[in-house]
């Protein structure tokens, strides 16, 4: 039926739209992908996402949702069988939705911040990016995912620690994420990456790369 249809706008290098797309995935439900030009919206995303014009948008009983976070529970509420996204346990859902808005708050805008700084303010955001994923970190304490055994909520929503943020920091020539710093964080990112979903899911790196070295320099250019 046309009403039970499932659409998602996205763009192919957002960590956003590739959240959705490995829960989506993860979930065993078919939709339709709808590429964004973000500097061209199309008049649907505008007229689905009127406040921040922005991608990730999933239609739903052509219905429109928006934000990742709120999309993720909302796939996780609406489709309920088979793949649990958060844990049962409802301090342990409040915690994976703690620690993920922790990654949006804190992680991404403090290696977006190092990247494009130089120096010594470059220095100084490294270290408070380094403090983050030290904190990130401990939430595993020797689980092989976030959530336990199997890709889960805080897992996707950190896919931004385990596949972005290297690219960005080579991007940068930095050095936030290392295996040598970061042993547990490393080796769950590498496991995460491996898991056959999130592995089909993740945009090209060389395209990502180029395409991030190519903001930087725009971002560090003289105003």
């Amino acid at each position: 039926m046309a009403d039970e249809e499932v659409k998602l706008h996205g763009m192919w290098g957002s960590l956003f739209s590739k959240r959705v797309e490995m829960a989506l995935k993860l979930k065993g439900v078919p939709y339709q992908y709808i590429e964004e030009d973000l500097t061209n919206k199309s008049p649907d995303l505008l007229k689905y996402n009127p406040i921040h014009k922005k991608v990730p948008v999933l239609i739903h009983r052509r219905n429109p949702i928006i934000e990742s976070h709120v999309i993720l529970e909302y796939i996780d509420e609406t489709w309920k069988t088979g793949y649990p996204l958060l844990p049962e346990d409802p301090y342990e859902r409040s915690m994976a939705r703690f620690w993920a808005r922790f990654v949006d708050e804190k992680c991404l805008p403090s290696a977006w911040k190092a990247a494009c700084s130089e120096g010594e303010e470059r220095e100084k955001f490294t270290e408070e990016v380094h403090g983050h994923l030290k904190m990130l970190e401990e939430q595993l304490r020797g689980k092989r995912f976030f959530g336990g055994d199997a890709v889960g909520f805080l897992d996707i929503c950190a896919s931004f620690v385990a596949y972005w943020i290297l690219v960005k920091q080579e991007a940068a020539g930095a050095e936030f994420l290392t295996e040598s710093k970061f042993p547990a964080l490393w080796r769950w990112g590498e496991e995460f990456k491996g898991c056959a979903v999130i592995k089909e899911t993740l945009p090209d790196r060389a395209r990502l790369l180029a395409s991030l070295k190519a903001y930087l320099e725009i971002m560090k250019a003289p105003k």
